[in-house]
């Protein structure tokens, strides 16, 4: 409950009122206690009071019960009881303005963000990578940087993972050692966070940080995660949150102290933020809590034990309301003591007593005065919240959604050119100018090939000697067969003379002249074939 001369009421103690001093609420907050003593609902009173004096907060909501927020309250037996215990005769049941949001896209808004602005630290750390196989993520996104590659979604760093790898030669000498061990890890790292679902959070549109400091009315916008299934893998809630946180941290400018802070980040689970962190990101946490008070932003962690939170980020936490612990352990009894040692003593009670003693709703408060100095530590009962205590219907939730003025804003994604896309494009011209020289290589082959065998004999006689000795014996042969004939002519033409010759002589013969003639014709031809059968069968046998 907001009043503007006394502050942001949110307790009652013996002495009366207890409030958080406006200008000091920026100064960071603690609420912690075991589980069931009042937290949520400390969360919620806080929030709706900054919210009635226009401070916009953001929250996790883990089980749905934050979402009440958004619904005016109702009296009831437990709160008419308390209403003289704080002085309240009509309280004013109002809810407040609200938009939910879901990493999911399933409850509320999306809620994205990509993997540039994650950056490399946080995403190693979302990852669970070594020492080493950070450093080679620390090279990946250089390795954008240089070439001017977006990173935006999951599909955009696999493909710079494979790019680098494939050229790991070329960038071992300029950024140091990328092992495929370690590019293989983180791409097993990836296929594990996608299974989780982790995809639909890398994306465009990315979250808009300036939505979380709506005011509707006057009255401050409460922004709820909707956190129940983004809790079942804590790595990545934390790693989100502490992302937003950093990001609101790197826009906003530097305002100084002011009246009221601009904004109140509540950080639900707290312990999930410094579990396995490395000490380099604890340093930045650090930095991120001490210094962004400075730019008008309050940063309230709520946890079971202040012990999860190391001493570093605690010592920051100004004001502060502590729930009853249980010590049924010798751990437990160190936590509670360690608890009361970080309150300004009363001496009215002894506060590690105390702690073990808070009924549902007490607590023990301490705030930062007007100097900034904290307060002694009280023992109080913290106020009841004027929303609803508990869940909404899913009715109420999409009537809400339906109606907020940023609906349509986040729920198409948007998949631009970047590097999954420049990088596929350039390994297609690699493959296609590949093509064009096999195929100019073979071309250049078959012409070859072709040139050669033009070159080649029309006939390839593979028995050239063989021809030219049966050429030079048929040349033999015919010459045989002329000289047989013309033998064979002369020896008919001499026959034939010397027949006729005797018969014009006279010479006497006991055959008449017709029949010498014909059997010298007869004679001499048969002479003369013999001579040409040997002259035949000579030169066949040389």
């Amino acid at each position: 409950m907001y009043d503007a001369n006394h502050g942001l009421y949110v307790a009652h103690g013996p002495e009366g009122p207890i409030s958080i001093t406006a200008k000091m609420a920026n100064r960071h907050g603690l609420i912690a206690g075991a589980t069931g003593t009042g937290k949520t609902v400390t969360l919620q009173v806080l929030a709706e009071s900054f919210s009635q004096a226009g401070v916009p907060c953001f929250m996790a909501d883990m089980k749905g019960d934050l979402s009440g927020i958004s619904q005016a309250g109702r009296l009831s037996g437990f709160i008419e009881k308390r209403l003289p215990e704080f002085g309240i005769e009509n309280p004013q049941f109002a809810g407040c303005p609200t938009r939910f949001y879901d990493v999911f896209g399933e409850q509320g808004h999306p809620m994205r963000t990509t993997i540039s602005n994650m950056g490399p630290q946080l995403l190693s750390r979302l990852l669970g990578l070594s020492e080493v196989q950070s450093g080679v993520m620390d090279v990946i996104f250089r390795v954008a940087d240089d070439r001017g590659l977006l990173l935006l979604d999951l599909k955009d760093l696999r493909s710079m993972l494979n790019y680098v790898s494939e050229h790991s030669a070329e960038y071992t000498q300029r950024y140091g050692s990328v092992s495929s061990l370690s590019v293989g890890a983180i791409q097993r790292a990836l296929l594990s966070l996608e299974n989780q679902g982790a995809d639909k959070f890398f994306a465009e549109p990315a979250f808009d940080i300036q939505d979380l400091f709506a005011v509707e009315n006057g009255r401050g916008v409460m922004s709820v995660l909707a956190a129940d299934k983004l809790m079942m893998n804590p790595k990545l809630y934390s790693t989100f949150l502490l992302w937003l946180l950093s990001d609101i941290y790197a826009q906003m400018p530097e305002v100084g102290d002011l009246e009221l802070p601009k904004l109140v980040f509540f950080f639900d689970e707290a312990h999930t933020l410094f579990t396995d962190t490395s000490p380099a990101l604890v340093s930045k946490i650090e930095q991120v809590v001490r210094l962004i008070r400075s730019k008008g932003i309050g940063v309230y962690f709520i946890t079971q034990n202040p012990s999860d939170i190391p001493d570093s980020v605690l010592g920051q936490l100004g004001n502060r309301v502590q729930h009853a612990l249980r010590a049924y352990t010798p751990k437990d009894q160190k936590a509670v003591k360690a608890a009361a040692e970080t309150f300004r003593a009363n001496p009215a009670f002894k506060t590690e007593d105390a702690i073990m003693n808070l009924e549902t709703g007490e607590a023990l408060v301490s705030f930062l005065d007007a100097k900034g100095a904290p307060g002694i530590v009280q023992r109080a009962k913290i106020l009841f919240p004027l929303s609803q205590i508990g869940a909404i219907t899913e009715g109420q939730r999409l009537d809400i959604n339906n109606a907020s003025p940023v609906r349509g804003k986040y729920d198409t994604v948007i998949d631009r050119e970047s590097a999954f896309e420049i990088l596929l494009a350039d390994q297609q011209k690699a493959a296609e100018e590949q093509a064009r020289q096999q195929e100019e290589i073979l071309r250049q082959q078959e012409e070859a090939a072709r040139q050669q065998e033009l070159q080649k004999p029309k006939y390839n006689d593979p028995k050239p000697a063989a021809k030219a000795s049966d050429k030079k014996k048929k040349s033999i042969g015919a010459a045989v067969v002329a000289a047989a004939t013309t033998a064979v002519i002369s020896s008919v033409t001499r026959s034939a003379g010397t027949a006729a010759a005797n018969a014009v002589t006279g010479k006497k013969s006991k055959t008449t002249g017709k029949d010498i003639a014909g059997k010298a014709i007869s004679n001499a031809t048969s002479s003369a074939l013999r001579t040409l059968t040997r002259s035949i069968l000579g030169s066949l046998i040389k």
